[in-house]
């Protein structure tokens, strides 16, 4: 687990869209003037995977102190393949370059704190996690399971609505409601949760009283949608 300080700008799902992560940094500033830590989803869906992944890692490369990315569910050989960035890869390159981004992206951190006092990951919350400890223990390379705190971390989701936690309708982990993210964030001394992953009209969504925010980067997503992009400075 990351833990980082301000101040610092987080960015949500980018998907591939280039030209609108090129926008992103021309509006909110390049680094290393501006650090910046991504929640992950950079592949799939759009139409430049390739530029955005490989900008994306040229800048924590030549920044590391600066800029930081996290992996989102998208970051995993068994969703990328299906939706768009092995075959961009196979078409363009090769299939030992998908391979190659694979491997690589099993060593991408899986959530970060900032100033102790945000939790940033790209999914939501786990049943299974109540110290941030467990999240420090994690182990690299890591291939994402099926179910746990990892598989849980880049793919649940808040609802509304609802006492505790429930059946997420993608079929993989869960979704949480106000009183299970109050309680987390209470036990661990914490003020916020930050997250990317679903599509949100303004670009941002608070939910639970101001208790979690969604933040979503890439504009007009996937062009079937309508939504704004936003980046949450810290």
């Amino acid at each position: 687990m990351l833990e980082l300080s301000a101040p610092i700008q987080i960015c949500g799902d980018i998907h591939g869209q280039y030209y609108d992560l090129l926008r992103l940094f021309e509006c909110a500033g390049y680094p290393p003037e501006k650090n910046y830590l991504f929640l992950g989803d950079y592949v799939d869906r759009g139409k430049q995977n390739l530029e955005t992944i490989c900008l994306l890692m040229a800048y924590k490369i030549k920044y590391p102190l600066n800029f930081f990315i996290l992996r989102g569910n998208h970051e995993s050989d068994t969703i990328n393949r299906i939706y768009g960035f092995y075959e961009e890869c196979k078409r363009w390159h090769s299939i030992k370059l998908w391979k190659a981004f694979s491997e690589c992206f099993n060593f991408f951190p899986i959530a970060a704190v900032v100033e102790n006092k945000l939790f940033c990951m790209h999914g939501g919350l786990s049943p299974e996690l109540t110290n941030l400890n467990q999240v420090k223990q994690i182990k690299w390379p890591l291939t994402i399971p099926d179910t746990g705190i990892v598989c849980d971390l880049l793919w649940s989701d808040p609802e509304k609505g609802i006492w505790g936690w429930g059946p997420n309708e993608w079929g993989v982990s869960y979704t949480f409601g106000e009183e299970v993210l109050k309680m987390f964030l209470q036990s661990q001394g914490l003020d916020i949760v930050v997250r990317a992953h679903q599509v949100v009209e303004d670009g941002y969504e608070f939910f639970g009283d101001k208790s979690l925010v969604t933040v979503f980067s890439a504009p007009n997503y996937c062009d079937e949608f309508d939504n704004s992009s936003s980046v949450l400075v810290v």
